[in-house]
């Protein structure tokens, strides 16, 4: 099913006398059950694009549909019941449980005071559970190491219950068993939930294994398709291939070519 849908899309910012635009043109759709996963080089922006399809900032022009309704038309509490976000940056959750940061996920449900009744309680557990993070519930955040705070952050996510979740660099900070680890949980969350999981990252070749879609983003436009897709119609060695790297169409792998 489509979630997102993406019509003649341009990003960018208002500045005081003038219009930095940063793409435009942007066409496409996301659908729910699929991991989707948008790459790119530093600086050609990508973090915009995620923040736009946040509603972190405004579009300049075209539609972001969600589910059918333009995002302009929700308000902030109907779209934190829309769409959860995990950012990059550490939380600051000095002397806080994961369980209490997980539960902070149920924002857009509670009461004015923030109080957890027994179904928000119930969706607390079902997501520390679902990502497999029981032994660390009881866990102060900062005793944490940064996969296992991730996985919280995915748990708030998921306590939110929200059919979109977007990701800002999941794997940042991480050492590799700790990346594919996260990577796999997003696919299985996406296969079990039927979660529309978007997220941005720079893992190349962890991106190619797992993600069902990429999103290539560079300054001529987006090219999308699936990992094979874009090794077929060349994209990928365009966006990967320098003086020492090479693609490897058929492996769907980089390698590093040493000079002698």
């Amino acid at each position: 099913m489509e979630t997102i849908q993406l019509n003649n899309l341009t990003i960018g910012y208002k500045q005081r006398e003038s219009v930095k635009e940063v793409a435009k043109g942007i066409t496409a759709v996301v659908n729910s059950g699929e991991l989707t996963c948008l790459l790119g080089r530093n600086g050609v922006g990508k973090s915009t694009l995620l923040r736009t399809l946040a509603s972190f900032q405004p579009k300049l022009s075209g539609e972001i549909m969600i589910e059918g309704k333009e995002i302009d038309t929700y308000s902030r509490h109907d779209l934190a019941r829309k769409m959860g976000v995990v950012l990059t940056q550490r939380p600051n959750a000095q002397n806080m449980t994961a369980e209490e940061l997980v539960a902070l996920g149920r924002s857009p449900y509670t009461n004015f005071w923030g109080t957890l009744g027994n179904d928000d309680k119930h969706h607390v557990d079902e997501a520390i559970q679902m990502v497999g993070i029981n032994q660390l519930a009881k866990r102060k955040v900062q005793t944490l190491s940064d996969g296992e705070r991730q996985k919280v952050m995915i748990a708030k996510a998921l306590a939110q219950q929200t059919p979109i979740i977007f990701l800002d660099e999941p794997t940042a900070f991480l050492d590799y068993p700790s990346k594919v680890d996260i990577m796999l949980l997003l696919r299985r969350l996406c296969r079990d939930m039927q979660k529309t999981i978007f997220l941005s990252t720079h893992d190349l070749e962890i991106a190619l294994q797992t993600a069902d879609k990429l999103w290539l983003m560079q300054k001529d436009g987006i090219a999308i398709g699936t990992p094979r897709e874009l090794a077929d119609n060349g994209e990928l060695s365009k966006y990967v291939e320098r003086r020492g790297i090479r693609f490897d169409r058929e492996r769907l792998s980089v390698e590093i070519v040493c000079e002698k």
